[in-house]
């Protein structure tokens, strides 16, 4: 419930942890060197609006941004012009727009204040002003810069051209758009796991959007508005989403979810190849029209991934909770709230922010999302849709008054070709955007609905809670080391953090130039499963050296090639229970990732990263895999294997069986083991007793 009124002139939600350092994008008076237009979020501003306000305020606020594209489009047609003149720009289109946003401001008040008292000072936010795009400057410093997480390194390269083609639209993106995947540094680093954590991953599995589901509203932003985000967005998940799906719309709509209890809607802005051939949607509002041009691409993954706290326990999401993450407007409003992150498989240890990646043969762009993870307790939105969820801290504590909830990690892979700046046939790729953001990375963004049934949520809870990992390819079992589920010191990724918090990047964990295993042998990650054919770098998945039960957790295809004779527990763990130290896998019937501690020869600990494992070959099982941290003693991991199946996620009886009997198997094992050992000490007791 939201009430009252008032204003907040400045946005003040930055993503705490997560930012960049100061934006250096530079307003400009009329004529000088102008890319676009920069205009205050309005949205931002609003710190509460009544319920009773909220539908006209949202329609005002829609009109507001339909108003800037119109202001764009006649400065991007006119702008030599407003080059020449310096008052052109004002008179022709600064001028006009802050009228128009003048009387939408004002009807923005009068709908607040016929419920709550009455906002001041929102007039203050009409006017708008022309902005340059620092990639246009000289020399280009060709950085990703802005877009480090450790520091800011200045170590992309722009091969010597500033500038670019402007992109087929007119409106980027610029070639200083781009950087070299190899020329970046790794610089992903994560929290460790603190006593209490939450260390579970539940999957949800609802394709790559194949059926083609797409539009240009946001029912979270923009509810009742058609083509209320002047882009494309792609969907999977709940397939009653549009401008105008209520609430009970969405309980009841189908879902592409493998786990027909997971009705949530996930979207984001499509990605699309700019290479000269128009997409269906050439003509069309979101598409052409909103100067979004190209061939619209379909991942070849989608991931979706809800972990854990560093820290803590998690709490249910509320049904029809809204957390959209990123900043569509990002290039004007500044890098405070902007939340994506881009990488190339085999390379997901270096993310960039403000930047798209150039990946080398072999290997595919990433998209990635963290969304936030600390809810209010109270709200399911709020009037900018941020306020009511916030990120977790720096040490993985969320603020005061917010409770830790799952995390939503997204994670979409594409296969393009590298991008090509000239020559007869130039090709580059971007998201769409609003056509005054010009198509720039940093204005990636991505929008969750929670519309799980309430069951399934229970036992998403449970399941990161208990420390499993559940979901399509899993078992329910807890992870085989009982490390950090991506949060630890995962090196160069390995099996670690990949961009996404919950493993490595489908099997490619580590840039292949650089293969460092973890730090300590706890430290497993756990990753997303390997998209069908996916190239796997040379040297990528690397498992620990100190053969710690870490490495990889991605199920292995059928046939995998497992190597006969490897140590029990030697950081490879696809599906099943990996090599049994014996020749021969370890994997039931019908796949699955059962791994039982009491199964699984060998135990590591995770402050020195020793271990003890099977010799190759040796095939004897030993006591239950055990790990520590670097302030002593971990919780125990519970011993989930041999779980049946979470409620609603599908498997029967055999699919049951299958998930159980390594459990069986590992404790006659067990049971052997016991009556060997008391038949060797008998005879060693009558001897005493003689001598």
């Amino acid at each position: 419930m939201l009430g009252g009124g008032g204003l907040i002139a400045v946005n003040t939600y930055a993503s705490a942890g997560e930012g960049w350092g100061q934006s250096q994008n530079q307003t400009l008076g009329a004529g000088a060197a102008a890319s676009t237009i920069k205009c205050p979020e309005v949205a931002n501003g609003l710190s509460e609006v009544p319920d009773a306000a909220r539908s006209e305020v949202d329609k005002e606020l829609a009109a507001m941004d339909s108003q800037i594209t119109e202001a764009y489009k006649r400065f991007a047609d006119q702008k030599e012009q407003v080059a020449r003149d310096p008052k052109f720009a004002e008179n022709a289109v600064l001028g006009p727009l802050e009228d128009k946003r003048t009387a939408s401001l004002d009807r923005i008040s009068t709908a607040i204040g016929r419920s709550g008292e009455r906002p001041k000072g929102l007039e203050s936010m009409a006017a708008c002003e022309l902005q340059e795009d620092d990639a246009d400057k000289e020399g280009q410093d060709g950085g990703q810069g802005q877009g480090q997480d450790n520091g800011g390194q200045d170590q992309g390269q722009d091969n010597g051209q500033g500038g670019g083609n402007g992109g087929q639209a007119g409106n980027g993106p610029e070639q200083s758009d781009f950087v070299d995947i190899e020329s970046v540094q790794p610089n992903v680093d994560n929290p460790r796991n603190r006593r209490g954590a939450s260390r579970g991953t539940f999957t949800t599995s609802c394709g790559v959007n194949e059926n083609g589901k797409f539009n240009p509203d946001n029912v979270i932003v923009a509810p009742g508005v058609a083509n209320g985000a002047h882009h494309m967005h792609d969907y999977v998940g709940n397939q009653a989403n549009d401008a105008f799906a209520s609430d009970d719309d969405l309980a009841n709509g189908e879902t592409t979810c493998v786990n027909q209890a997971d009705k949530s809607t996930y979207y984001w802005p499509v990605l699309r190849l700019q290479n000269g051939q128009q997409e269906n949607d050439a003509d069309a509002d979101g598409g052409g029209k909103d100067q979004n041009v190209g061939e619209i691409q379909t991942p070849s993954q989608v991931t979706l991934n809800f972990v854990g706290n560093p820290r803590s326990k998690v709490t249910a999401m509320p049904r029809f909770l809204r957390i959209i993450t990123g900043d569509a407007k990002a290039f004007v409003n500044g890098d405070a709230n902007a939340n994506a992150s881009w990488s190339c498989t085999g390379f997901e240890n270096r993310q960039l922010k403000d930047k798209y990646p150039i990946c080398p043969e072999g290997s595919q762009v990433v998209r990635s999302f963290k969304f936030q993870s600390c809810w209010d307790g109270q709200n399911t939105d709020s009037a900018n849709h941020r306020t009511h969820v916030a990120f977790a801290q720096a040490n993985g504590a969320c603020p005061n008054g917010f409770r830790a909830i799952p995390q939503l990690v997204q994670r979409i892979v594409y296969d393009v070709p590298a991008p090509v700046f000239d020559g007869e046939n130039p090709s580059v790729f971007a998201v769409d955007s609003f056509p005054e953001q010009l198509h720039k990375p940093i204005t990636d963004h991505g929008d969750f609905i929670n519309v799980f049934d309430e069951n399934l949520m229970e036992e998403l809870v449970s399941c990161i809670n208990e420390g499993r990992k559940c979901g399509p390819g899993g078992a329910g079992a807890p992870p085989a080391d009982g490390g950090d589920n991506g949060g630890g010191d995962n090196g160069d990724g390995n099996g670690g953090n990949g961009g996404d918090g919950n493993g490595g990047d489908a099997g490619n964990g580590e840039n292949p130039a650089d293969p460092a295993p973890p730090n300590d042998g706890a430290t497993g990650g756990q990753d997303a499963p390997d998209a069908p054919g996916e190239p796997q770098k040379p040297g990528g998945d690397t498992p620990p050296a100190d053969g710690g039960a870490g490495g990889q957790d991605a199920p292995a295809a059928p046939g995998g090639d497992e190597k006969p004779g490897a140590a029990a527990g030697a950081g490879q763990d696809g599906a099943g229970a990996g090599d049994d130290g014996s020749g021969e896998q370890n994997v039931p019937q019908g796949g699955g990732d059962v791994k039982d501690p009491e199964v699984l020869a060998g135990s590591s600990t995770g402050a020195n990263g020793s271990s003890q494992a099977a010799g190759a070959g040796d095939g004897k099982p030993t006591a239950t895999a055990q790990a520590t941290e670097d302030a002593g003693e971990n919780d125990p991991e519970p011993n989930g294997a041999g779980r049946p199946v979470a409620a609603g996620q599908g498997g029967g009886l055999a699919e049951t069986g299958a998930q159980l009997w390594p459990s069986a198997a590992g404790a006659a094992l067990l049971v052997a083991g016991g009556v060997l050992l008391l038949r060797t000490r008998r005879p060693q007791r009558a001897a005493a007793r003689r001598h």
